[in-house]
């Protein structure tokens, strides 16, 4: 998943980071609100880690800004502000759960995935899907019990899509989440449309997969 972290602290930004990073995440940073407001208006993001108190921007007016510009991203506040207020303000704006400093950067994965689950309606362990089982604790795909293999981010992609089921994503939102940020000048589309031939060859070895679906024009879709 792909996540912006907003904090003018750079030592506890750079150590978020590198624990996410850990994990399987890609990070980007941003040190002041007005970076983070220009990243958020030309890149696409699952989650923006965001502190209410910059040196150039109140965060809740940055949380409003996404949120009118049609941004979707899980926003979690952390902030050393305990005022119930601004905990209010923040999550009637649109923000997804509230983290007050300090904490345990276990807390906060703890804390996103629970996001990750409500957001895209996620179990804890498991997502069927056809005849297929993404195990999302050993990060495995499986078929009727035996492993499929596909690399890393294949598995990403398809997880990526699944979580989205019935919804159309693009090229360019696969590509970010994977990825990261799409660089015009090395950014290719048939990128993607090689990584999605190839899930899907893996996956036709052993059941179809008609509820992969190609969105001429657009991208990719997992109706089920």
């Amino acid at each position: 998943m792909n996540v912006l972290i907003v904090e003018d602290e750079t030592g506890l930004a750079n150590e978020i980071a590198a624990f996410l990073k850990r994990e399987g995440f890609l990070c980007e940073m941003s040190f002041t609100g007005s970076d983070a407001s220009e990243k958020i208006a030309v890149n696409l993001y699952d989650f923006i880690l965001l502190d209410l108190g910059l040196p150039d921007y109140n965060g809740l007016d940055l949380i409003k800004e996404a949120r009118g510009n049609g941004s979707d991203a899980a926003f979690i506040i952390i902030t050393a502000r305990g005022a119930v207020e601004d905990k209010v303000k923040g999550l009637d704006l649109g923000a997804d759960d509230y983290l007050a400093k300090p904490f345990a950067l276990v807390e906060l994965l703890s804390r996103i995935q629970a996001v990750a689950r409500r957001k895209f309606n996620m179990p804890n362990q498991n997502l069927n899907i056809g005849e297929f089982t993404i195990e999302l604790q050993s990060r495995k795909l499986t078929c009727k019990g035996k492993e499929v293999i596909i690399t890393k981010k294949e598995f990403d992609l398809l997880h990526y899509l699944v979580m989205n089921r019935n919804r159309v994503l693009t090229r360019n939102q696969l590509y970010e989440h994977i990825w990261g940020n799409i660089l015009d000048d090395q950014y290719d589309s048939n990128f993607i449309d090689v990584h999605i031939k190839n899930v899907r060859k893996k996956l036709n070895e052993h059941a179809p997969s008609p509820w992969l679906e190609t969105v001429r024009g657009i991208g990719y879709r997992v109706s089920m």
